[in-house]
């Protein structure tokens, strides 16, 4: 393959990765500028897998190869579509319930990271055990200490931020990809 074949190769595959950068930092700006409507629609694409999820057990539940193994995909496939289905129909309770269930997970991954430094203190670099499971403890009292009021603001924050850095991140990796591109052809 030539250089030149080589080179218009990257830049277009890296013009389209560029693109979906800056569509994820738009769209984490947009969750962080709409905090109630990117948590509703974030609990309404959650219940629309959870349906997914039961309509694919219920139709390997044919192949479980028992009968005990057949009932229960169904039955969990029953669950999870009446779940998903109800979900869907009140996205405001179930951003309300993701909320609650997020800020316990991250009770617990506070407790475990704080838990974990203790016999990994003496290590270089162990102190940022203990930061990373303060700073979740402390989010998770942000946002149990303000619950329910805030399934408003929690889960668009935290998908905002998470887009947001994923498009930025992309998006200077990206560039830097193309600066060495330019710089060896």
């Amino acid at each position: 393959m030539s250089t030149d074949t080589l080179s218009s190769t990257v830049h277009r595959v890296t013009g389209l990765a560029i693109l979906w950068a800056v569509i994820l930092i738009i769209c984490g700006i947009i969750a962080l500028s709409l905090p109630m409507i990117a948590g509703i629609s974030t609990a309404i694409v959650i219940s629309v897998l959870i349906i997914v999820s039961g309509v694919i057990h219920l139709t390997t539940a044919a192949v479980a190869g028992s009968l005990g193994g057949y009932l229960w995909r169904t039955l969990v496939g029953i669950v999870y579509i009446i779940g998903g289905v109800w979900l869907f129909m009140h996205p405001v309770l179930g951003l309300v319930s993701f909320t609650f269930v997020l800020g316990i997970m991250f009770v617990i991954e506070g407790l475990f990271a704080i838990l974990s430094f203790f016999p990994l203190r003496k290590n270089t670099g162990s102190s940022w055990l203990l930061f990373d499971g303060i700073i979740t403890l402390l989010l998770a009292f942000l946002i149990l200490d303000r619950w329910p009021s805030s399934a408003a603001w929690a889960i668009a924050t935290i998908v905002g931020v998470n887009l947001l850095i994923s498009g930025i991140t992309r998006l200077m990796a990206l560039l830097a990809a193309r600066r060495i591109l330019h710089a060896t052809a």
